[in-house]
């Protein structure tokens, strides 16, 4: 897991640009605190930030082979699981190895396939080649965009880095975001490829995108594509548990400590009993850890997002699976604090606006990273077999336009609400939103024979692994790597995704309820508890002292009369919620204040040029 970046330029010589890509590879620090390296050869530049978790001493980038025909150099960010394989067979074919990191494996298996290596790999990854053989920069990303991955094109080339700060720190790239980008930053729709800023794009997941000097081309090595589901009950649910027990222990691999992140859901549960199995055979115990809020065990209410708390679930697994577990519990003074919000927003390069949320994440990652480097999540079971509230509610599913966004309007209100009208208008939000989800299902292939109730389901399914999925995967990375913590996802394994995609719903939900698959598939390892639990969503605080901390920040903020934020945001509106007499009691309100104060930290830190003409 590392930080890349790279600037290729056919029309100079880039030797005495050192110091332009010494900055770029600075802003990649954070997602490697343990190495730095750059390499620069006529008008390739490539930098590397390094976080050591295989083969500690012989992973360092940018790696080099020199072939009789040119210099062939990588930058790598990731984890390749089946590298153990990989070396095997290159080695039958005569290569020749140095060290014994993934890094290496990657690159050979280049020199002997090409970009044919895409195919070969399991893992999570974004990197970039430098074939100096051909003059052509190779640039590859993960099958479900795990890993994030940018790039810019120039007059004479391309920029491109693990994050927009990347890029933004060369002269060439300037920090401008038109209408489209605010479209794409105040609608949840994920548009493939769109990176907000102006000029810049996103190296798709499952895509090969090559730079020459005929221009840049673009393929995709792997798509979610609709196939045939022969197998019965049964054996699906053997399936699913044979590829989660292969999952976990090929992503359990690492030369530094490691842990799993536990919310007492059916998905992480089940992720940490799978991993204290396999470890437990070794004489090893899994180290578990969760968020919670200072007095939220005790004073939780339930509402219609969340029925539960999450510990009494937590702390039955970590009995159940004898985890060594520790609480990372936080207060609202921490939640609310205006440095940490920053740090996200940096984090981010962008204002999300998922206030406390994003917060608590950064804040339990940078706990974590105090005793472990690496960490198993839960995420994205819920995209692969079915687990949101969303799934099951008759408006959503019937809804012509992205199911989430039905879910969201009804509890926290309208992302926009907080801009000015005028604006709203201009950008047109709704028409925005109309057009992505009409393209979204376009090529979603039916099966013959397939009804149209499993097959608007099947385009449910594809909108959840395509779309939103991907707006938590970068949620996830930016928030672990800030703090130098590689955060692994076992349930987005690509022959996962593939097998219970093309499952029809009548199996994924088999029993009447969420993630039938996953549930019956662990149910062995599950306390009873967690096997009969409701689906509830990542914690948010309830603290009332939260909320009066933001609405105390954004008086603060009106009172900056001329801060570059009313250009975006509806100052009365913000008056309004800021000075009520008591604490903000909606979400929506509260989403509100969080998203105001993202927006303007975010002008602060990066002051972009804003241009909607």
């Amino acid at each position: 897991m590392c930080g890349i970046t790279g600037w290729i330029s056919f029309d100079r010589e880039l030797g005495t640009h050192t110091a332009v890509l010494d900055a770029m590879t600075e802003t990649m620090a954070c997602r490697g605190p343990d190495d730095r390296g750059t390499w620069i050869q006529g008008h390739a530049a490539l930098g590397h930030r390094r976080l050591a978790i295989i083969d500690l001493p012989g992973g360092r980038q940018p790696m080099s082979v020199d072939t009789p025909h040119g210099t062939v150099t990588l930058v790598y960010s990731g984890e390749t699981y089946n590298f153990t394989e990989l070396r095997r067979e290159l080695t039958g074919r005569g290569h020749r190895f140095t060290t014994h990191s993934d890094t290496e494996a990657v690159l050979h298996g280049y020199l002997e396939w090409g970009e044919g290596i895409a195919e070969r790999l399991n893992g999570m990854y974004a990197f970039a080649v430098w074939d100096g053989r051909r003059d052509k920069l190779v640039m590859i990303r993960d099958r479900m965009g795990i890993k994030p991955f940018y790039y810019y094109p120039t007059p004479d080339g391309v920029l491109f880095g693990s994050e927009p700060k990347a890029i933004l720190a060369n002269p060439l790239a300037p920090a401008r975001v038109t209408a489209d980008g605010l479209r794409e930053l105040f609608t949840m729709v994920k548009t493939p490829g769109h990176a907000v800023w102006d000029g810049m794009a996103e190296v798709e997941p499952g895509t090969v995108v090559t730079v020459d000097r005929t221009g840049i081309d673009r393929r995709f090595y792997w798509q979610l594509e609709t196939r045939p589901h022969t197998d019965d009950r049964d054996t699906t649910v053997a399936t699913v548990r044979s590829l989660l027990e292969d999952i976990v222990r090929r992503q359990l691999v690492a030369d530094v400590p490691r842990c799993t992140l536990l919310s007492g859901g059916l998905d992480s549960s089940a992720m940490t009993a799978l991993a204290a199995r396999r470890l437990g055979e070794h004489g090893e115990k899994v180290r578990s850890f969760a968020v919670d809020f200072a007095g939220q065990a005790d004073h939780f209410v339930a509402d219609d997002l969340r029925g539960t708390p999450d510990t009494p679930f937590v702390h039955d697994v970590a009995r159940t699976a004898h985890t060594e577990h520790q609480d990372i519990v936080l207060d609202a003074q921490a939640l609310a604090d205006p440095d940490v919000r920053a740090k996200v927003v940096r984090a981010r390069d962008l204002p999300a606006g998922l206030g406390d949320m994003d917060a608590s994440l950064y804040l339990l990652f940078r706990a974590i990273r105090d005793q472990s480097t690496v960490a198993l999540s839960g995420e994205s079971a819920d995209e692969v077999f079915g687990g949101y509230q969303q799934f099951f509610d008759e408006e959503a599913r019937g809804a012509a336009t992205f199911p989430w966004l039905v879910r969201f309007g009804r509890h926290f209100g309208e992302d926009a609400e907080i801009l000015r009208p005028g604006l709203l208008d201009a950008l047109d939000l709704d028409g925005y939103v109309a057009d992505g989800y009409r393209t979204a299902v376009a090529g979603i292939r039916r099966l013959d024979g397939e009804s149209d109730f499993e097959y608007r389901m099947r385009q449910i399914c594809h909108l959840h692994l395509t779309r939103f999925v991907r707006v938590l995967l970068d949620r996830k990375d930016r928030a672990s790597m800030a703090v130098g913590l590689e955060v692994r996802v076992p349930f987005c394994d690509h022959r996962l995704v593939e097998y219970v995609y093309n499952t029809p719903w009548a199996l994924k939900s088999f029993d009447g309820r969420e993630k039938s698959l996953l549930r019956e598939a662990t149910a062995d390892l599950l306390p009873k508890s967690v096997y009969d639990r409701v689906k509830s969503p990542y914690p948010s605080t309830q603290d009332p002292k939260y909320a009066v901390a933001l609405q105390d920040q954004a008086k603060d903020l009106l009172s900056r009369t001329t801060h570059p934020v009313f250009d975006l945001v509806d100052r009365d509106r913000l008056h309004r919620v800021a000075h009520r007499e008591t604490a903000v009691s909606t979400q929506a309100e509260r989403r509100g204040l969080e998203r105001a104060l993202d927006l303007a930290l975010w002008l602060d830190l990066y002051r972009p040029e804003i241009r909607l003409d």
